[in-house]
Formats: structure tokens, sequence, C-alpha cells
């Protein structure tokens, strides 16, 4: 018997991989799931047990040896000799006997197991099952089991697994899921992912020594707490580079020295990366620091960062900054964090809270060493060794290098020239960069670098893996590409159009909203009115408020729990315009609250009237602004994206928050000439009807009103 696969063995066994499993944790075989795989010794040991037959005879040996022992037992013999009184026993063969009956009585156990778990399955003959290929993600699962995603999201939640709707599940997850649904799991062999998994176990059983590696590092914190300043401090004092100060900052993770060893940090913008890279499964943090103001204390983002870090179950330090100030007071900070369970070492608790202040430089380097001594209690191991994998950190598409990707490396050791398989996107690296924007050749564990040579560009959190081959790199990506659309298809999102459809089907009872203001007091105003709606077909469930535009963050929170998100004189950038669009997210903008309350009214009876569709023709930037005496200001402007025409409808949006709209435009130049449009990439002048407050940066925001039927 040549190697095999768990799932195969207890096929061939007529049992579950679940108990099979079981039944050799009872024999000391260490297996972790059911497509790990057996050597022909273990195999032979399983199948010995579960069988009832000797190890090592074939099958029907034990019979042919019992005929000949009777056959034996028929002819006369000598007499045999009387028992002598009390002769010891040779010790050798007692524990033969010993290990033997041991085997027996565990070949009892696991057959009265299997027996168990064959009656059981007799029993549940009548549960359908569920067949299932290669990775399996929320979507997915959610379909075959005819559950909303948001639905499923939540049991994932109850049961302690954070995951967002396109995450992949552990195969441990979708049976205990599937079988409280009362499905029993079929899998069907995915032979591209059989591939990659191979190539991992190959690793694991060639046991490749793992050596210790650099911890990676994410400061958190409240906005203003100084989170990017006290970095700024840390990369200024410690950076690898024989540059002095003023290091460009190439891409979002860099590496800092602190005796001998490195340490990697990874610049994010605050708690909502951290959060979508947990939310798609990746674990990219060893060590997170909280950074807390000694003046301020504990304000609400700290408390959500606090929140995100422990769900993640990532070891957490407090930096409590600004110690320079003369209203600072720790003892209040780490009172407040006490009640957070931080309670600081000093006061009986396990955690390390170092005072430091970023402006004068003072206790970062008490702040490095605490990192590495965290970092050594937690030995981090990896093998330069293995098939480079990893996990993206962030990712965009570049106009001159085209997809660009800036990874982390987890484990082996990633080359230039190297295919790869990130997600659904396949790719060939064609060159690295580290840092400080050199190039590099290779990238070992815990080292980031921006990569070019995708095909797409990937999302943040996706995890990839370097491959043998282009062909499987593409394959791979097709096949996962191809599951993803189709588990799309099927997921039905809510929308204000489709409302009374889905809510006659009985497929949505709670609506779920995102709103998002200008102001704090526009905001409550609108969570006021919409809480208060009495609509006896579907209960308002207002999930997530803020202020400021509405930002990717929100689309990923709207796509995770099927919500709908309002804004209010407020609009979303255009990164987030596209990401809605992908993960077909309705996105609401209103500048009158009662409009909002009833076209929600309206929706829920399937009383939409056809409405005036706004459709986005381009973004202008702002980058100069000239006075005319006789005119008004005039606004020599660059087109990001799209168009902008001399009839089109305009908004002026800064930082985020609508300063005039509806307006039109008086006048469009190119130069001295008057022109009909612009496109993107063209620098123009613009002049804007009855408004005269533009400043530089203002984005002006072109659109077309168009009449559309409900």
């Amino acid at each position: 018997m040549s190697k095999v696969r768990v799932y195969q063995l207890a096929k061939e066994l007529g049992t579950t991989s679940k108990k099979l499993i079981e039944v050799m944790e009872n024999m000391d075989i260490e297996v972790n799931n059911h497509m790990s795989t057996l050597t022909d010794e273990e195999a032979k040991k399983v199948m010995s047990i579960l069988t009832g037959e000797t190890e090592g005879k074939k099958p029907g040996e034990d019979k042919k040896a019992a005929g000949k022992k009777g056959a034996e037992k028929e002819k006369p013999g000598p007499e045999p000799a009387k028992p002598e009184a009390k002769k010891s026993k040779p010790k050798g063969k007692d524990k033969e006997k010993d290990g033997t009956q041991e085997q027996k009585t565990l070949g009892r156990k696991a057959r009265k197991m299997i027996q168990e778990e064959k009656r059981a399955a007799m029993l549940k003959a009548q549960k359908p099952k569920l067949r299932l290929e290669g990775q399996i993600t929320v979507a997915e699962l959610a379909s075959h089991l005819d559950l909303n995603p948001t639905e499923l999201i939540t049991e994932l939640m109850d049961m302690g697994v954070m995951a967002s709707i396109n995450q992949p599940l552990t195969t441990e997850t979708v049976e205990f899921v599937a079988e409280e649904h009362g499905y029993e799991v079929e899998y069907i062999e995915d032979e591209l992912e059989e591939e990659l998994l191979a190539v991992r176990e190959g690793e694991d059983e060639a046991g490749i020594e793992e050596v210790p590696r650099k911890p990676v590092v994410t400061v958190l914190g409240h906005v203003d707490h100084g989170k990017t300043l006290l970095l700024d401090a840390i990369r200024s004092a410690n950076v690898i580079s024989g540059e002095v100060g003023g290091i460009t900052q190439h891409i979002g993770a860099y590496q800092v020295n602190v005796d001998d060893k490195k340490i990697v940090f990874l610049d994010t913008p605050g708690h909502e990366a951290f959060t979508a890279m947990r939310a798609r499964g990746a674990q990219v943090t060893d060590i997170a620091i909280l950074v807390v103001a000694a003046d301020d204390g504990v304000m609400p983002q700290t408390v959500e960062a606090i929140n995100h870090v422990k769900a993640a179950g990532v070891p957490i330090m407090v930096a409590i900054n600004k110690m320079d100030k003369p209203e600072a007071n720790p003892d209040r900070v780490k009172q407040q964090l006490s009640e957070h369970e931080l309670v600081p070492e000093e006061w009986g608790g396990d955690t390390i809270m170092v005072p430091v202040s970023a402006i004068k430089g003072e206790g970062l380097d008490e702040l490095l060493e605490m990192v590495t001594l965290l970092a050594e209690v937690s030995e981090l191991k990896a093998s330069p060794d293995r098939v480079a994998r990893g996990t993206v950190i962030e990712a965009n598409l570049d106009k001159g290098r085209g997809p660009v990707a800036t990874i982390l490396v987890q484990d082996g050791t990633l080359h230039v020239g190297e295919p790869i398989i990130c997600g659904s996107i396949a790719g060939k690296i064609r060159a690295m960069f580290n840092e400080h924007g050199e190039r590099v050749e290779l990238a070992g564990p815990s080292t980031p670098v921006e990569i070019l040579g995708l095909n797409d560009v990937p999302m943040a959190g996706d995890s990839f893996q370097a491959v043998d081959s282009e062909r499987v790199a593409r394959d791979v990506a097709t096949k996962r590409a191809d599951k993803i659309k189709e588990a799309s298809r099927k997921v039905q999102r809510v929308t204000l159009d489709d409302l009374f459809k889905q809510i006659q089907e009985g497929e949505i009872k709670d609506l779920n909203l995102i709103l998002k203001a200008d102001v704090q007091g526009s905001l409550e105003a609108l969570k006021d009115s919409l809480s208060k709606l009495s609509l006896d077909e579907v209960h308002i469930k207002i999930i997530h408020t803020g202020v400021g535009a509405i930002n990717e963050s929100d689309i990923m929170l709207a796509s995770a729990s099927n919500a709908i998100v309002i804004g209010f004189n407020v609009r979303p950038v255009s990164n987030t315009r596209k990401l809605a669009e992908k993960n077909q997210v309705d996105v609401r903008l209103y500048r009158i609250i009662y409009e909002a309350i009833e076209d929600i009214q309206a929706a829920v009876k399937g009383m939409l009237k056809p409405e005036m569709k706004e459709v986005i023709q381009g973004q202008v930037e702002v980058r100069q602004v000239f006075k005319a005496s006789k005119l008004g200001s005039i606004a020599g402007s660059y087109v990001l994206e799209g168009k902008v025409t001399r009839n089109s409808q305009v908004r002026v949006i800064r930082d985020g928050t609508v300063v005039h709209d509806g307006g039109s435009i008086a006048s469009l130049k190119r130069f001295k000439d008057d022109v009909r449009e612009v496109s993107s990439g063209y620098e123009c002048g613009i002049l804007l009807e009855n408004f005269n407050d533009l400043q530089e940066g203002d984005i002006i925001e072109a659109y077309v009103m168009e009449q559309v039927a409900r």
C-alpha cells in the first residue's frame, strides 16, 4: 500500500474521516484533518486493528493457521508434562503478551466505535448530502444550505469564527455547520487544490527545520494620540539603512534594528485595515502596540482597537504617549485600561505598559526592548527553505506599473521569477522592492516587499503561495474566481428597489442600515427618525453610524451584513464607489432627511416612484484658484477620472463633505478655447455658476440626472 490519505482509508473501511481521526488519536497517530497522509506502516496498523487481522499478515492467513493447528491437534502425541510449581515466566514474553492484549483492547474499542458510527450512519441515512469541492467560502456554504450569508456569518460569530462573505472556511467548520443544519458533507476531490496541499504536506513530512523569525508589529490607537509620530520616531532612530533620517516610505511596512534583532512594523491606517484583514481570515500581526495619549486617556476608538485585537487573539502591549505634556496622567490611563481587562504588570496584571514621548524620543528604546522580549516569549518560528506563503497587506493599480501589491512573506522564501497564486489571482513575480524602493531578488520569512507581475489587483488579506508552474497558478485562479462568481450570483443582495419583492418572498425580516452624515447633529436626527419608523413588514436595524465620507470599511461591513448604506450630505470616495459596485452594495445619498424616510417607507410597501438616477460622469481636482474681478473664482483643475462636460451638473466636495450641490458650469476651457468636454488626465479651467468659494484640493464631481423606472 503506497501513501494513503485519511479520507481514502475511511472510505475503504466504510466509516467517516472524523471517526477515523478519533480512532487514530487513541492509537497515538498524529493527523490534522481528512487530507493528511499516512505512511504505509501506519495504514497497515490502522487496517489490522479495525479489521481484527494480525498486523503484517494478509487477510485469510489467520484462518489457514487455525486449520493447520486443528489438524495437528487430531494427531496422537506424547503426554503433556505436569506443570512445575511457581515457574517464573520470561519478562519479555509478558511484555509481548501485554502489548498484544493492549492492541486487542484497542482494536475492540476501535471496532466498537466504528460499529456505533455505522449504526448512527444508518439512522442518519435520510440526511441529505452536501457534495463540496476544494476551498469552501462563506457565500458558497450559505448558498448550499439555502441560507442568507448574513445569517451564516452571525452563526459563525456565535461559534467564535470571524468570517467575511468570501472567506474560505476550514473543513471542520464546514462539517460542523452542515451537521447543525441536518446535512452530511461529502468532499469531491479537487485535483488543483490537492496539488497545492500536497506541496505543504510534503514539506511537513520532510521535517524541514524551523528557525526564529522577526516579529510583525501593528500600531493601533485613537486618532491624534500620536500613532504616526511614534512610528516616525522609531523609524528615524532605528531604521535599517545607511541613510540618516528623511527616509522615503515606499511601502506600508518597514524593519527596525534593536540589538541586532529585527522587528517588522506594519504601517496600517488604523484598526479598520486590521479588521478588514481579520475578516478575510488573515493573521499577519504577532504583537499589537496600543497607543494611548497620557493626557486624553482611553477614547472610543481605543476601546474599538482593544476589542479588535482581543478578538484576533494577538498579544497586546501599551505605549502611553505624550508623557512630555504637563497634564499627562499615566495612572489614570492605567486605571481606564484595567476596566477593559488590560492590567499593567506593576498592578499584578500581564500587560506591558511603557511611558513614551514620541516628540522627545523618550522611552522608545524600552518599548522596542519589550517588543523583542515579547517576541522571544512567543517563540515565533518559520522556515526559509519552504515554498513561500504569506498575506497581501495592501494593493493598488499603478498606471505605469500595473497591479502592485505589498505582501508579507510569512513562511518560506519568495524569489523573483516564481509563479504565484494570490487568492483568485495568478501571476509571476516580475520584480520585488524593499521598503526603500530598492530592487531585491528574494524575500525570507517576516519580510515585507512590494511585488509586480500579478494579473489583477488582489484584496488586502488575500493569502498567496508560490507554485511550481504558471499553468497551476492560472488554473487554480480561474477555478477560484469561477466559484466566487457563482456564489455571488446566488447571493441575494438587499436593495431598496427589490426590498418589497424580497419581503413578499420572506427573504428579508431585518433591514440593516449603515448611516453616514456630515456632522454629528444630522447623524443623530437621521438615526432617530429611522429608528422611530414603525413598519409591520420589516424591522429596521442600524448596525453602524459615523461622521465623514463613506469609506471602504463601510462598504465591507455592508457587504458582510447585507446592509444598505445611507449617506446624508456626504459622498463615497472614488475607490469606495467601485468597491460598492463590485460587492453589489446599495449606496443611497440624500440631502433632506424626510426623503430618506419616505424612500424606505415606499420601498417596504413596494410603491417607489420612478426615480431620477444620478450618473457620475467624472471627478475633477481643483489645483489652483484664480480670482477674476468680473467673473469670480476660476478653478485651474485636473480631471482625475471619467470626464466633465459643459452641460454637467456639479457638486463641490471638501474633505468628503458636500459644500455645494446642484450647480452648473458657466464656462469650461482648455487653455483659451471653450470646449464641450474634458477627459481624464487633462487640465482645464472651470467657472461655476453662483459659487465662488472654491479652494485648492476641492473635488468637483460632475454628474447628470436620468429617469429610471422602478
